[in-house]
């Protein structure tokens, strides 16, 4: 890309590292310190932006990690945002409710001058919800002495969340996938998925999938997984996990391992679940011909070496999962103008927004000949324009 060494000395390291100590009056009336962080990369686009986790192995490298990819989806997506992401070291499993709610609390009086609607505007991640926006919108609205919703997006709309913005995520990977067909020549009728992860985006990618006529032949969720190769009903397969708390045992299938779904003989994997999961130890195995990244950091970069050696086509994280943060864009695009648009404007403008970032991104690949892969180009179109706004303001 012939990029200035300064320009990339300035995208290598993040803006600013906040650490911050919150105690919490705990149910049996101790104190207990958690540790929250906030790390805010890069500004140079807009506001920061990114998601709040909440989970017992967060800690500063990976949100800091976390809040560099944020800064590369923002410009993939090409939305006026910058990269952030935060997080508390907490297992919210052994939480009540009201010690879960003092936490959010503390968590935002302690990040209180370093966040807002024109500085940096947090989202839900992993074990955080729409009530734990709710809790920070109401908790930053009585320090600043004003209503202010647009402070965090992934809201509940009662207070200004968008509608739509639940399924933003899979239904943006969903447009992407389709994309992707449209590009390799795929007849919907002859291709089969696997998707590991029934949370929110997997599910709902599944249930879009499956009602747009696709064969889904697995899915998964944390107790393990159900193939069939002739395709399963997800509308069958929610009511069973509705009811019995899991995917597992469904209507007579053979249980399988996250692991072995992995490995299945189907077209296309999407992985909407943990980080590493695509690894060197199974990437030889994986016979899908396709990886739509729903999840963040599914495959490993020794992994990916070896799926390109076999012309496996990965649709990058960054590019896949960007219809999350789309959404929040217009939420907070709403909240500034105190004007909410209806489901089917959201999700006209979201298939527009990421369908223009696909072709981006794909156009870009072919650019190099094909000596480049897609998460490549999608760097190479996010770096792009963090440098051409860091030359325009003279930074």
């Amino acid at each position: 890309m012939e990029i200035e060494p300064d320009e990339l000395e300035i995208l290598r390291k993040p803006d600013r590292i906040i650490e911050v100590s919150l105690p919490v009056l705990m149910d049996d009336g101790r104190i207990k310190v958690f540790t929250g962080y906030r790390v805010q990369y890069n500004n140079i686009r807009g506001p920061y932006k990114g998601g709040i986790r909440f989970h017992p192995q967060v800690n500063l490298d990976e949100v800091k990690t976390l809040a560099f990819w944020m800064t590369i989806k923002c410009a993939v997506a090409d939305i006026p945002y910058g990269g952030g992401k935060g997080g508390v070291a907490v297992d919210v499993k052994k939480l009540s409710k009201g010690e879960l709610e003092r936490l959010t609390r503390a968590y935002t009086r302690g990040l209180a001058d370093f966040i807002g609607p024109s500085k940096d505007v947090p989202a839900p991640d992993v074990y955080t919800n729409p009530q734990t926006m709710a809790w920070i919108m109401d908790e930053y609205s009585h320090i600043k002495g004003e209503n202010t919703p647009a402070v965090v997006t992934g809201k509940p709309v009662e207070i200004g969340g968008s509608l739509g913005r639940d399924t933003a995520t899979s239904l943006g990977g969903f447009y992407v996938f389709e994309q992707v067909l449209e590009k390799m020549k795929l007849p919907k009728n002859k291709i089969s998925l696997a998707i590991q992860g029934f949370g929110n985006v997997g599910l709902n990618f599944a249930l879009i999938a499956y009602a747009a006529g696709y064969k889904i032949a697995a899915v998964s969720d944390s107790r393990g997984a159900i193939y069939d190769q002739q395709g399963l009903n997800i509308e069958e397969v929610l009511s069973h996990k509705q009811t019995t708390g899991s995917v597992i045992d469904f209507n007579g299938l053979k249980n399988i391992t996250n692991e072995q779904l992995l490995e299945l003989p189907v077209d296309i994997l999407a992985p909407a679940a943990l980080e590493a999961v695509i690894n060197q130890t199974n990437a030889g195995r994986i016979k899908a011909k396709i990886i739509l990244e729903l999840g963040n950091g599914p495959t490993t970069a020794e992994a990916e070496i070896k799926l390109n050696k076999k012309a496996v086509l990965i649709v990058p994280d960054v590019l896949a999962n960007a219809g999350g943060v789309i959404v929040s864009y217009f939420e907070w695009v709403q909240n500034l103008r105190h004007y909410y648009w209806e489901q089917a404007k959201v999700e006209a403008n979201l298939e527009k927004q990421i369908t223009n970032a696909f072709k981006k991104v794909w156009q870009t690949m072919e650019a190099q000949n094909n000596n480049c892969n897609l998460r490549t180009a999608a760097y190479m179109v996010a770096v792009e324009r963090l440098v051409k706004a860091l030359k325009v303001r003279g930074i």
